[in-house]
Parts: C-alpha cells; structure tokens; sequence
C-alpha cells in the first residue's frame, strides 16, 4: 500500500472483525462479477479464508435496471474457517435501485447499504418497481441500515476528467471506485488489483492506466469523505503452512484432471463442448498444453463424448465437461464406453433444470440421470465433490478409478462449486494417490491367446492399446463373449456379461475409503447425510445445533455409487435421518431404497444454495417433535 494509504482518518475508528459477508449486486453490464472476483482475489492473497457465489442471470444482455436484470456476487472472508458465502449479508453495495430492492431482504439488519446513489433516479426506481415519487434512499425507510450514499458515477467521472475517455467508456469503471473504496473499508492493499489489471489490459495500457486512478479514488474517497463510521481490520486465517492459490472449482476439476494424467504417465485428452456452467474447463485445460494436454471442442455433445471413446480406446486418459442437457446427448456414448469397458472420466457441472432451465443456477438434480441415465444395464461409479477446492481430489479420485475399474466415472460437482473460489493449499505431487497403469503386453508365437475380458481381482479388463502385437480383438457396442470377445448373442453370455459389468462397480465398494462421520456423535438421535456442495451449509448448521446442546451428526457422502460400505451400519446408529438436497429428493430415494430406512427429506429447488439456517431449522424442528 502507499504510504498515503497507510495513513487513518482521525474521526475515522479502527476496528476489527472476525469475519465479513458482502454482497456486490448492479445491472449485468456493472462489473460485480469482475469486482467481487478481484476482492475475493485480494482477500485471499491478504492470506483470509473466503467462499464465494456468483449468481447471475442467463441471458447475455439481462433487461438493464430491472429485477430480473440484477448480477450477484456473494462471499464471505474472515480470519476464521468459512464455509459458505453467507446467509445474510453484513454489506451489500447497491449500484442501482433494482439491486437494492431485490437484495434488501438478506441484510442484516443494521447492516451497511453502499448505494450508488447515482443510479436512484426516477427512469431506473420506475424500473426497479418502486411507486412513483418514492426512492429509498430518501425516504426514511432504511433506518434500520447504516446508509452509505455515494455519487459513483460523478465521482469516477471527476478521477478520469482528463483522460480523453468517452464517457461510455469512463462510466464502465464505477465498479472500480466501488473496489477500491472497499479495500479502504477493509484495510485491504490495492496493488493486487492493479497488477492483474495491467496483466488484462496488457495491450490496452490506456484502460488499465483509467481503472488504476478509478481504484484509487474510490480508496482516497474512503480516507477523506468521514462517511463511516468505522474502518475495519481482518487478519488473516490461521491455515496449514504452505503454498495457496485462489481457484474456483471449475480451474480445480481442470488441475485435478491434468494431475492424474501426470501422476498416470498418461496424456489426458477433453473432448467437450462448450455449455455454461462447464465451459471453465475447457478453457483451463486449454492453457495446459505444456503438460501435453490435448482439448478438443466439438461440433456437439455426442461428438464430444464419442472422441474421447476414440482417446480412451488409443491409451489416453480421456475425459470430458458438461452440464445437465450434455449429460443427456452424452447417454449413448456412455452407453459404448460401458460395453467397451474403458476409463473414461465425465464431469458434470450440475445446473438447474430440466432442458435449458436455469443455466447459471446451480441445482443437484442430475443424481438420477447419473446413476440411470443409460440403456440397458449401465452402472458406472459416481462420485462427487464438496467445495471449489475439493473439486481437484474428486476429479482426480474419478481417473483413478476409472482406469482402475476400466469404466467411465461420472463426477458431480454444480454451478455453485463451478464458478465459487476458495484457496486452495497446492498438493505436493508426492502426496498425491498412485495411479498404476499396465497395458496389454505384446503377445509372442506360441503364446496363449489374447483373451480381452479375461478379468483380473477388481473384475477389469485389460486396457488393450490399437498396434499392440497379438492382442488384435473385436471392438463395437455389440455384447461380447466373455473371456475371447468375440460378438455374441447367446441369451446366456449377455446375462453373464451385465452381472459382470455390474459387479465390477459393486467390487469397488470394497476399495473405497470407509465413511466417516463429519461433525458430532457416532450415535445418536439424527445424523444429517449430505452430498455435494450443501457441505459447508450442513457442516455451520449441525456446528450451530451441536452448540445449542442438540443431537446431532453430519456425514457427507462423496461416493455415491457404490454407496461405502459402511454407509448402512453408521445410517442405523440414528433414530432419524435428515437429507437435505437441492433437488426434489434424489438421495433420499436411494437411501430408502438401499437400507430400508425413513430418511426424512429437505429439499431447495430455487437455483441457489442452502442457508445454515435454513438447514438448521429443519434439524431443531425434527429433534423437538421427538422430545
């Protein structure tokens, strides 16, 4: 920071906070994508731990100045553990009056507005939908906030006066004035910013030169205007020593990818077929080409799954991204890896649906269609993630068990962990699982003959690479003659070879880690079973529960199918069980299923993620019908 930025405003009280949850909220066109994106890069580089949450509407050009045109972003950063972006809001930065009126109800009370008072003029109150004559920033209604009312627009227009800048072009860095008087609020260095600025605008030296004066006059407004009534000081978490990063989960899937690849002396191939919440990892992987990564961007989503049918079969560590809809198109190819039985590794970045749905929602609706979504009988493992950063483990973990198995692995994570952040502590490579990989072996004259589904102790084929010599045998999505191979329709094969295909995803439960239980006792009234991102909303609401003196527990399950083998035993040790999902009860029906039990349900199906709170109302509701 600058020395002048060191210096206090005398009137201006320094305090400090565990904690903070802000929400960025504007016009699409605003910026809160890219400002809560660099403050959460700031934040986490200060050496905070943070969760984040974009939430933004689909459409490219959202309607400008209304309700459904708003573009959130969450997070919260603190010195302490964070698991989520945050319930309610201790800040939320209005720069219009749209943003305001939808964001309002998740403040705290007493909690700061920071209004771009600019914004509140009649045409955008009107289409915010607040009556006419009636803005409230004036009228009194916001008593019950500490109200910031800043001229952004003036103001960034005043910092870039002489810069011979269109005024169209001026008015795009209002976010920045916003950024940096935030990281005067927050005690927060500037220079972060500014160097991934100029990293961005690298060609464009004028407009890097434009958003740099814009920051610091949103910092200098902050030190001089004695609009606050406090500056607050964050230090930093106490986390495990050693080398962070600041990743989403989207990056995190495409490293998690490329390390295995690594680990496995493979080349990893994506084929894949851009479709948004997915697409992030596409673009990743792209930029891998130093690791001999290979990405290829299809004509569609069959053509993507079917190249890497074409990859895996030639000795690739093959893989592919998608959403809910690519899923679907992808059915068949599964289907061909299935009967090929080769690995084969498909991330699924979960969003809202069905059909097009909600594309920037995140939902976890797509259980089904992954444990199901196939003809005839075509289990695969399923496993899927928690957090951004658990993003790169579970997308590693799929490609060790898909080459360990020789099957395709369906890995869930959703729009929330996709495109939310967190740091995320760089695995040493050493530490990292071993990945065997063992081809077919050349065959000699007067060797036994090349037997392509003799099995070994996991029921996996050899992984029989094209131009190996004497292991020539037949491929295609008819059933083989177990053992040789060779196409077969005899009724008998065909039953032997699904039982085969099934028990081999079974025979993985053997292998799996055993099921732990999260938080609380290992018996007791109610055990609360997740999967996926609801993680870090359970883990707050059953720590909240447990300190009030409740019963209760938390497991979160990672795989899916086969359940751990333990699942059962730890289900029984509760009088209830709890699922809460963002689906409309996708879990809970194979938990009942399995083991027979009256899982209790909750379920959220609103394109965003469970509040603690909401989660805990639930646990405290069932526990006090049971007293």
């Amino acid at each position: 920071m600058s020395e002048k930025s060191e210096v206090s405003t005398p009137t201006v009280e320094n305090l400090s906070k565990e904690s903070v949850s802000i929400l960025f909220a504007g016009d699409s066109g605003d910026g809160m994508q890219l400002t809560g994106n660099q403050f959460a890069a700031t934040s986490a580089e200060f050496g905070h731990d943070l969760n984040t949450f974009p939430n933004f509407p689909s459409e490219i050009r959202a309607p400008v100045g209304t309700i459904a045109g708003v573009s959130g972003f969450q997070m919260q950063f603190g010195s302490t553990s964070i698991y989520t972006p945050g319930d309610l809001f201790d800040v939320l930065v209005a720069m219009n009056a749209a943003a305001l009126k939808s964001k309002l109800h998740i403040l705290k009370r007493g909690g700061m507005i920071i209004a771009n008072a600019d914004s509140f003029d009649e045409k955008n109150l009107r289409l915010a939908g607040y009556p006419e004559g009636v803005n409230p920033l004036e009228d009194g209604s916001l008593s019950n906030y500490e109200l910031i009312k800043v001229d952004v627009i003036r103001l960034t227009r005043a910092a870039l006066a002489d810069s011979g800048m269109p005024q169209k072009t001026i008015d795009r860095s209002k976010n920045m004035f916003v950024l940096g008087l935030l990281y005067w609020l927050y005690n927060l260095p500037i220079e972060t910013t500014i160097r991934e600025l100029k990293v961005k605008f690298k060609n464009k030296a004028g407009v890097a030169e434009a958003n740099e004066k814009v920051i610091k006059a949103g910092y200098y407004y902050g030190e001089t205007c004695q609009m606050f009534n406090g500056r607050y000081t964050i230090k930093p978490a106490k986390m495990k020593t050693g080398v962070y990063r600041h990743i989403t989960g989207n990056a995190a899937s495409a490293m998690g990818l490329t390390a295995a690849a690594t680990k496995a002396g493979l080349q990893l191939f994506l084929g894949s077929y851009p479709i948004t919440p997915a697409s992030e990892i596409l673009q990743e992987l792209a930029k891998q080409k130093h690791f001999g990564v290979k990405t290829f961007q299809a004509e569609d989503e069959i053509g993507a799954v079917c190249s890497c049918v074409g990859a895996a079969y030639g000795g690739a560590l093959a893989a592919t991204n998608t959403s809910g809809p690519g899923l679907s198109l992808k059915s068949e190819g599964l289907g061909l890896a299935v009967i090929l039985e080769i690995p084969m590794v498909i991330i699924n970045v979960q969003r809202g649906g069905p059909s097009t749905g909600l594309p920037t929602k995140p939902e976890q609706s797509d259980l089904f269609i992954s444990m199901f979504g196939r003809h005839g009988d075509a289990p695969v493992p399923v496993i899927a993630a928690r957090s951004a950063t658990d993003c790169f483990d579970t997308a590693y973990e799929s490609a060790r068990i898909a080459i360990e198995t020789m099957s395709p692995v369906i890995c869930l994570t959703d729009g929330y962990l996709a495109l939310s952040s967190e740091p995320w502590l760089i695995p040493n490579p050493d530490n990292l699982a071993e990945i065997k990989v063992e081809f077919a072996k050349p065959r000699k004259p007067g060797d036994e003959p090349f037997m392509p589904y003799q099995r070994d102790e996991n029921l996996a084929r050899p992984w029989s690479i094209p131009g190996t010599a004497g292991i020539q045998h037949r491929i295609g999505g008819l059933e083989k003659d177990n053992l040789t191979g060779n196409v077969s329709h005899d009724p008998a094969n065909h039953e032997l070879m699904t039982k085969l295909r099934a028990e081999k995803v079974e025979k993985l439960a053997e292998r799996l880690p055993l099921q732990t239980i999260d938080n609380g006792p290992e018996k007791g009234k109610l055990l609360v079973l997740g999967w996926g991102s609801t993680y870090g909303a359970i883990k707050l609401a059953v720590a909240e529960a447990l300190a009030e003196g409740y019963d209760v527990a938390h497991a979160h399950l990672r795989y899916l199918n086969p359940f751990p083998r333990n699942l059962g035993e730890i289900l029984h040790n509760y009088e209830q069980v709890l699922i809460p999902e963002n689906n409309y009860g996708q879990l809970v029906h194979l938990i009942r299923d399995k083991y027979l039990l009256p899982a209790k349900q909750l379920n959220k199906v609103q394109g965003l993620p469970f509040k603690a709170a909401e989660i805990k109302e639930k646990i405290v509701e069932l526990l006090k019908a049971e007293a």
